[in-house]
């Protein structure tokens, strides 16, 4: 009885707080593709809970894509709804750390290091989340593979790696829709190329999408009752990347959330085969 008033109190607090900072004109605004239109928090929300998974996209070095993506999976945890969030900064192979964190089992300065193993960005910008997560029991799961796996994929292809590299992941090849095949090949031309050709290097990218979705989908599977917010860069989190795989491996429904980029991520050029909600009014943006 008390566990369930603690929790009601700290739910109230939350919706308190999210209601003060949009009355004073403070946070996102959603914008829902399928019509072009803002839609109101409640609205953006339910239309999000009715989903095992949600992806909200991210520049990685964009803290205010952070701040939105936050705002989310409180509002989310507001609702009501049970929790665990899926990254694409952590490996895998990094999960008991995590869960370590997650339990308090493990300080600060520990997991810093941690997290400074599996991603390069700034501790500060992705501090908030794992605090957040911390704070209120909310399971980080892991989702990347070894940056060896991706690196030997976009040099040799899926081919030269062994069952073991592998961990049962499904047989990849270069096959996705000309828009995603569009994207990808923008991407290769970013990079310098060195030994890569661009299938292999089209190999990897979707080594990370089905990667990701299939650790999202073990956990899921064990854990019938949560949904899922996955963190991860605009093109994985597009519909046609780690959500395509979601929906062909395991058949789950989605939504795809993306911060909205002036003249990158619009509704001038992105669709409903895009995303589901653009978050508007985080902060100007660096291209």
């Amino acid at each position: 009885m008390v566990r369930t008033s603690i929790l009601g109190l700290v739910t109230g607090l939350v919706v308190l707080g999210a209601s003060i900072l949009v009355a004073g004109g403070i946070g996102p605004v959603y914008v829902q593709l399928s019509t072009g239109q803002t839609v109101s928090e409640d609205v953006f929300v339910r239309h999000l809970a009715a989903h095992r998974v949600i992806l909200v996209g991210e520049r990685h070095n964009q803290a205010h894509h952070h701040e939105g993506q936050l705002r989310v999976i409180q509002l989310l945890a507001a609702h009501g709804l049970p929790l665990a969030i899926g990254m694409e900064m952590i490996r895998h192979d990094s999960q008991a750390e995590l869960d370590a964190w997650i339990s308090g089992k493990m300080d600060e300065n520990t997991f810093r290091d941690i997290y400074r193993d599996n991603w390069n960005y700034p501790w500060p910008l992705y501090r908030s989340i794992f605090m957040f997560a911390r704070d209120h029991k909310i399971p980080i799961i892991g989702l990347n593979v070894p940056r060896s796996i991706t690196r030997q994929v976009a040099r040799k292809g899926f081919r030269s790696l062994t069952p073991s590299q592998r961990q049962g992941l499904p047989f990849v090849t270069c096959s996705v829709d000309e828009d995603y095949r569009t994207y990808i090949r923008q991407a290769y031309g970013a990079h310098g190329h060195g030994n890569m050709t661009f299938d292999h290097f089209c190999e990897a990218q979707l080594v990370w999408d089905k990667a990701m979705a299939v650790n999202a989908l073990r956990y899921l599977g064990k854990e019938p009752d949560q949904h899922m917010v996955i963190l991860a860069g605009t093109g994985h989190a597009r519909k046609n990347a780690i959500p395509h795989q979601i929906e062909t491996l395991g058949g789950l429904t989605f939504q795809v959330v993306l911060p909205e980029i002036p003249d990158f991520l619009d509704v001038r050029n992105l669709g409903i085969e895009d995303a589901d909600f653009l978050l508007r009014n985080l902060s100007s943006e660096k291209k």
